[in-house]
């Protein structure tokens, strides 16, 4: 029940405008590899606009891609035994996300990817989409680096898959707001939106106190 509700929860701010672009915690940048394109972008006409736009259209995609994915999560706690219920209960503030994210990584992100692929070859922004301006970006990066000049500074060409990136980056993001939905569950009455939360946790706080 706390991880459905705060799947929901988290789920349900990150599908929002902004839900990922504009929380500094979670915010998606460029890939790793793609550190050299920033480092030079000035050799690019036009390079930090480029990177800029990228950046935006990746996070717009993650919170596409969040609209579907709480009843992931919520189908996913299924898996759950009574055994591992009573340990997490017991456990550290973060047991429940933890034990999700040990026990689920593979089989979200097997679900997860697809829809982060079709969010980014949507046309979501001035018609473009997040793969065309992230394809626009590497090719204009990839023509300069295999150039002679290129070569000559040790350029490299980068080469990502933009998918496989962005789901990682987007289910990290995910588990940490979850992880923080947990938190305020256990610890804010408030946060008890339904009976059995508010019974199963109240009776924590009365053994603790």
């Amino acid at each position: 029940e706390a991880l459905a509700t705060g799947a929901r929860n988290a789920a349900g701010r990150l599908a929002k405008e902004n839900g990922y672009y504009g929380d500094e915690l979670i915010k998606i940048f460029l890939p790793d590899e793609a550190k050299i394109i920033v480092d030079n972008i000035s050799k690019i006409p036009g390079g930090d606009k480029l990177v800029e736009d990228v950046i935006l259209r990746i996070n717009r995609a993650a919170e596409d891609a969040a609209k579907e994915v709480a009843p992931i999560f919520v189908s996913s706690v299924t898996q759950m035994t009574i055994q591992d219920a009573f340990g997490i209960l017991k456990g550290a503030d973060n047991a429940a996300t933890n034990y999700l994210r040990n026990t689920t990584y593979a089989d979200l992100y097997n679900l997860y990817k697809p829809k982060i692929q079709a969010s980014t070859e949507k046309k979501i922004i001035a018609n473009i989409s997040t793969k065309d301006s992230w394809n626009t970006l590497t090719s204009k990066w990839n023509a300069l680096a295999n150039s002679l000049a290129g070569r000559i500074a040790d350029l490299k060409p980068v080469n990502t898959d933009l998918d496989d990136f962005l789901t990682n980056k987007a289910l990290s993001g995910m588990f940490l707001k979850v992880e923080g939905e947990e938190l305020k569950i256990r610890k804010e009455v408030s946060a008890r939106v339904t009976p059995l939360l508010q019974k199963v946790f109240g009776s924590l706080d009365n053994k603790t106190n």
